[in-house]
C-alpha cells in the first residue's frame, strides 16, 4: 500500500468530553470522507465520569465499529501510556494526535496529509506561532504561559519546530512508537520532549499553521502544577538530550 491510499488512525483519548466528542468525530469524519482517505478513530477514555464511554457506544452505533473504535480504561493514566493503548490497536500506517476538545479543527488535517506525502516527512505538527497560525479564547495569562514556554525550549534545546507544546500532529506509525517508548515526561512537558527527541533522532518533521480555539465544553487542565512539571521537564532533557 503507498502513502497515497494510505489508512490514518486518530487517537482521541477523552476525560469529560460528552459535549464534545460527538462534534469533533462528526468533524472528523466530514473531512476524512471529503478527502477520500480511509481512517479509523480510537477513542480512549480514561474512566470519565460524565458520561463521555456513554456518548462514545452512541456515535460507534451511529459510524459503525470499523470508524469508531473505543479502548476505554479505569481511570486517568497519562497522555503517554494512552498512546502506547491506543497503538496497540491502531490499524493506520500513519497516527494523527489531538485533542478531543474542540481546540483543534479537523480541517488543519487535509493539510499535514498533503504536506507529509508532498516532502515524505515523519512528523507533522500543527502551529500556533508560524504563518498564519494563531490562538483564540485565552486570557493574557495563559498566553504569556504558553509563549514563554516555547522561548525558553527554543532557546535551551533548538527543537527544530516552532510550536513545541501543541498536541496537534501526525506521525509515521513506528515513529510515533519508537518516541512513546523513549519519553519520560508526563502531562504539559510529553509533547515537547516528544518534539526535542525526535530532532535529536533526525526526524524530518513539517509544520502546518493552524488556528487554535480554547475549549468550548469543560474545564481547562492545565493547572500551577503542570507549570512547575514543565519547568522541570526542560531542564531535564537539556541535560540529557
Amino acid at each position: 500500500m503507498g502513502e497515497d491510499d494510505a489508512m490514518y488512525t486518530v487517537l482521541l483519548p477523552t476525560y469529560n468530553e460528552r459535549e464534545n466528542l460527538p462534534i469533533i468525530v462528526w468533524l472528523l469524519v466530514k473531512y476524512f470522507t471529503d478527502a477520500k482517505v480511509e481512517f479509523e478513530i480510537i477513542v480512549i477514555d480514561d474512566g470519565s465520569p460524565d458520561g463521555t464511554l456513554e456518548a462514545a457506544e452512541q456515535l460507534q452505533r451511529i459510524y459503525g465499529e470499523e470508524r469508531i473504535v473505543l479502548r476505554p480504561r479505569a481511570k486517568k493514566l497519562g497522555l503517554g501510556t494512552a498512546y502506547i493503548h491506543g497503538l496497540k490497536h491502531a490499524r493506520g500506517q500513519f497516527i494523527i494526535i489531538m485533542d478531543a476538545d474542540l481546540s483543534h479543527h479537523p480541517k488543519f488535517i487535509p493539510r499535514m496529509i498533503a504536506l507529509q506525502q508532498r516532502d515524505n516527512l515523519d512528523i507533522v505538527t500543527g502551529t500556533r506561532y508560524s504563518g498564519d497560525g494563531g490562538v483564540s479564547g485565552w486570557d493574557l495569562r495563559r498566553k504569556l504561559i504558553s509563549r514563554g514556554a516555547n522561548y525558553l525550549t527554543q532557546v535551551l534545546l533548538q527543537p527544530g519546530a516552532s510550536d513545541v507544546t501543541g498536541s496537534f500532529r501526525l506521525y509515521r506509525r513506528d515513529v510515533l512508537r519508537r518516541l512513546v517508548d523513549s519519553c519520560v515526561s508526563k502531562g504539559y512537558v510529553f509533547q515537547m520532549e516528544m518534539i526535542v527527541r525526535a530532532t535529536r533522532l533526525g526526524y524530518r518533521i513539517g509544520e502546518v499553521p493552524i488556528s487554535f480555539v480554547d475549549r468550548v465544553y469543560g474545564e481547562s487542565k492545565l493547572g500551577g502544577s503542570e507549570i512547575v512539571n514543565f519547568t522541570k521537564g526542560l531542564l531535564y532533557l537539556f541535560a540529557t538530550t
